[in-house]
């Protein structure tokens, strides 16, 4: 049986569709009060996150984007590493496999890449997230823990860490 999604690296021209999938799931599912406006790397995809170690990869469906995911390089410091951004699926796709396909490509990645560890921020509320994240090996950090070059968000409280990179623990 084949798989009902594919992920790839994002392409220009898929702008729209991930903005289009990731706006909905942050004002209305979260209650995030966030804009387009307050994403700018939403819009430079390329230039923020597939440069250096980076990447952005996107689940798709049917030819829509369904799933995305980010890595930003924050820094070759000590203590640098990759920041997980934009992981969010359609509602529709959560429980098929997809979120673990698509953290399982930004892993591999970032192993072949040499990263030390991959590091992320999160809301409190979002206990499904937290949940999916320690299964894959991840611990929670203080925000005193994160390393100086992390691009913290605003919005997050919450901070994980996996160091180092390895394959998920499942």
């Amino acid at each position: 049986m084949s798989s009902p999604f594919r992920i790839e690296p994002f392409r220009p021209g898929q702008e729209e569709q991930v903005l289009g999938l990731i706006l909905p799931i942050q004002q209305g599912e979260f209650g995030v009060p966030i804009t387009a406006a307050d994403q700018p790397d939403l819009a430079r995809i390329p230039e923020v996150y597939q440069v250096g170690r980076g990447g952005f990869w996107v689940g798709l469906a049917e030819g829509q984007v369904v799933g995305t995911i980010g890595l930003i390089d924050f820094g070759r410091s000590p203590g640098g590493g990759g920041a997980l951004r934009k992981m969010f699926l359609q509602h529709d796709f959560r429980g098929s496999g997809l979120a673990q396909a698509l953290l399982d490509t930004l892993l591999v990645h970032a192993r072949k890449q040499g990263l030390p560890g991959i590091w992320l921020g999160t809301l409190p509320h979002m206990s499904a997230a937290h949940r999916f994240y320690e299964r894959n090996g991840f611990r929670r950090v203080a925000p005193e823990d994160l390393p100086p070059d992390f691009p913290r968000m605003p919005v997050d409280t919450v901070f994980y860490a996996l160091e180092p990179v390895h394959a998920a623990p499942r």
